[in-house]
């Protein structure tokens, strides 16, 4: 809730206002509660289903630092089980890539590393030596990049290589024998023909040579049109002129002499086909190119079960958080009760102060309804920040502070029957890691660890410096050095050897059935070592578990907030005019006030639609301030856009209780605009105002 800003002759009605509106957050609270217990969206059994079933092989590779250099090792954290079928080696979780293949392993680091660096997916093939399968790849980076992590598609293509060799093989014999004997002819038809490719060869002016079914199968559903030997692909494609130069481009690459693999997207109807595209000159006997021929096999199914897998990933993770948003519901309506009474309080003595003239204790009374406010205004923050999906950038963060900024949101979410307690050892380093990513990795620790002590117990948060040494790094699988050690230890019913083994794999979870997706864990292991730490658990039966982050440290300082502030002394020349759009008539009243007091020019209006008609009107704002959920028709967005339609170039504040992502147009922030997510301070709001109408002066 925004600090509240009352005028000792404030009527009651105003007082009846706040009130009302303090019974709708009320009614909110109760839904998020009902909400609580409603059963979970998403089935995680489905997506493990199509993991384990699928038919291609799949495995995420995570890069680390090892002997031969940076980056110059990686271990496999997730496969599925056509991995062995089409690679050839069992059990690969949990194995290093220089340990299972030493002998090829700068091959597999340099074509992964590539993907790593870049961020540009790559398709190729190659052999594993080991095994005596040649793989056709797909990889690409999982993002962010800082996780060091590589997805891996595959399928043992051995056999089809070995028909395409002996096809090529026979193409060129074929070409280089000047009498083709009918035998030899009739057995290259017949492997075109039956081929499950789509085969094409083209002369020097783009005409049909040879064409097999199947590729007259897919050219007809695809285009509605059947080429045969002698028809010019330029008229086979005159009627889809984008398909054709993408085509003649392609084929003229090969036609030069070209020997390359691409792929490419064809339209058919509602849906996209997807086929890798490998091309090849046709030379003659003295080696002149007599045509070019093109091997086309259709990777549609694999495209789309690569997206499935995506898709999949994207709504488990997002379940993972909204499982602990949902942990926390119940916490945080019981300390929004209590901050609400707070500020009814306060603003009830007040009240009654103001009826007998006793000023006194005003000040007081106004400082605890806006420290009650304040509190409120960062438990909503919090939970906006569990239930986002984007991923925020690292920074350089005090964990003591971080920690200690999340006891009481902890404290609600374990209950009262479990004793919370956090120790700092000395003066805690800085660590580069992204503080709301760290946070939801705490919470899920202590939701653990509150599971583990259904009869209640205790719960100790330890934050302390430590430097590993050769020896003890190398246990950890770390480079020795400075680390920060954030743990989390309870003393409840303790896990077995075996439960602590699997812990952190993906959806491994000795909870019951729909009480748990099993990726709390694996989700804070993965944090961790993308950061570059690791996670380590010690746990004895009956007796209690101990949770430990190391995370390297970092030497830059964290960028401190600045402390509450006087109103900057910033006068405008009265000339200035701001429309302001909100809907609630409280805020709307003060922001009105201040900026008036300012020195502002304001026009106020509760929905978009009232503000467009003032531009329609004739009213030339030089700055506009927007909720962005307003009643009416229009969101803020959507008056933003209409009213620099009107106005090109007009600067506009955001202001929303959302994220501040919901201001942003396919994740960009629109030129010349800011956004302030309430509640915020007033004087930080008249200083955006300042800089953002000195940054952008409208010439009127």
């Amino acid at each position: 809730m925004p600090a509240l800003t009352l005028d000792p002759c404030m009527p009651a009605t105003d007082l009846s206002t706040l009130q009302q509106e303090l019974h709708t957050l009320r009614q909110r609270i109760a839904e998020l509660e009902a909400r609580q217990h409603q059963p979970p969206d998403i089935d995680d059994t489905l997506y493990r289903f199509l993991f384990d079933t699928m038919d291609e092989g799949f495995c995420v590779i995570e890069f680390f630092d090892g002997p031969h250099g940076p980056l110059s090792d990686y271990v496999h954290i997730l496969a599925n089980a056509a991995y062995a079928r089409h690679a050839g080696i069992p059990d690969v979780v949990g194995q290093k890539l220089r340990e299972m293949v030493p002998d090829e392993a700068d091959d597999w680091v340099a074509r992964y590393g590539e993907v790593l660096r870049t961020g540009t997916p790559l398709q190729f093939e190659q052999e594993l030596v080991a095994t005596g399968r040649l793989l056709s790849v797909t990889t690409f980076r999982i993002e962010p990049a800082a996780k060091r992590q590589v997805a891996v598609l595959f399928k043992d293509v051995t056999e089809r290589r070995r028909a395409d060799k002996a096809l090529l093989r026979l193409n060129q014999q074929l070409e280089q024998r000047a009498d083709h004997s009918q035998a030899e002819r009739r057995l290259f038809a017949e492997l075109v023909d039956h081929s499950v490719a789509n085969v094409h060869v083209l002369d020097t002016k783009l005409r049909w040579m040879a064409i097999n079914q199947q590729a007259q199968r897919d050219f007809q559903r695809l285009f509605g049109i059947t080429p045969q030997v002698g028809d010019s692909l330029i008229d086979m494609l005159g009627e889809h002129p984008d398909t054709l130069a993408e085509s003649l481009a392609l084929w003229r690459r090969a036609l030069a002499g070209e020997t390359y693999v691409e792929t490419g997207t064809f339209p058919a109807g509602n849906t996209t086909n997807h086929f890798e595209l490998r091309f090849n000159p046709l030379r003659g006997p003295a080696g002149d190119i007599m045509g070019a021929y093109l091997f086309a096999y259709n990777i549609t199914e694999r495209v789309a079960e690569q997206q499935k897998l995506l898709k999949a990933e994207e709504a488990l993770r997002h379940a993972q958080k909204m499982e602990a948003v949902g942990q926390l519901t119940g916490g945080i309506a019981h300390d929004f009760n209590n901050l609400l009474g707070g500020i009814l309080g306060a603003l009830e003595l007040i009240h009654q102060r103001l009826e007998h003239a006793r000023h006194d204790s005003i000040a007081l009374f106004l400082d605890t309804a806006r420290d009650s406010a304040n509190r409120a205004a960062t438990l909503i923050q919090r939970l906006l920040a569990f239930s986002r999906r984007q991923t925020l950038q690292p920074q350089s963060t005090q964990l003591s502070l971080l920690v200690i900024g999340m006891e009481e949101l902890i404290r609600r979410s374990v209950g009262p029957s479990i004793e919370l307690r956090s120790h700092f050892g000395g003066d805690p380093w800085m660590a580069f890691i992204d503080p709301p990513q760290l946070e939801s990795a705490l919470l899920n620790l202590c939701i653990n660890a509150r599971d583990a002590l259904p009869a209640g117990g205790r719960i100790d948060i330890r934050c302390d410096n430590i430097t590993l040494g050769a020896e003890q790094a190398r246990s950890l699988d770390l480079d020795a050095g400075q680390f920060l050690r954030l743990s989390v230890e309870d003393n409840g019913n303790g896990m077995t050897t075996e439960v602590v083994g699997r812990a952190v794999d993906p959806f491994f979870t000795t909870k019951p059935l729909g009480q748990g997706t099993g990726l709390g864990l694996s989700m804070v292991y993965g944090f961790v070592r993308q950061s570059g730490g690791q996670l380590q658990i010690t746990s004895t039966l009956g007796a209690g578990t101990r949770v430990e982050l190391y995370l390297p440290r970092h030497h830059t300082p964290a960028v401190l907030r600045p402390s509450h502030q006087p109103l900057p002394q910033i006068r405008a020349n009265g000339e200035q005019r701001i429309l302001l759009v909100e809907d609630q008539a409280a805020l709307r009243t003060v922001i009105a006030d201040v900026l008036e007091d300012q020195g502002y020019q304001v026009v106020a209006c509760e929905n978009g639609p009232s503000a467009l008609a003032r531009l329609d009107d004739g009213y030339v704002p030089d700055l506009l301030i927007s909720d962005i959920g307003l009643p009416g028709g229009l969101d803020g967005r959507q008056v933003a856009q209409a009213s620099r339609a009107r106005h090109p170039g007009l600067p506009v504040l955001f202001i929303t209780g959302y994220d501040e992502s919901a201001a942003e147009a396919d994740g960009v922030l629109p030129p010349s605009t800011c956004v302030m997510t309430k509640p915020f301070e007033l004087n930080a709001l008249t200083l955006q105002v300042s800089q953002l109408l000195s940054a952008h002066p409208q010439d009127r």
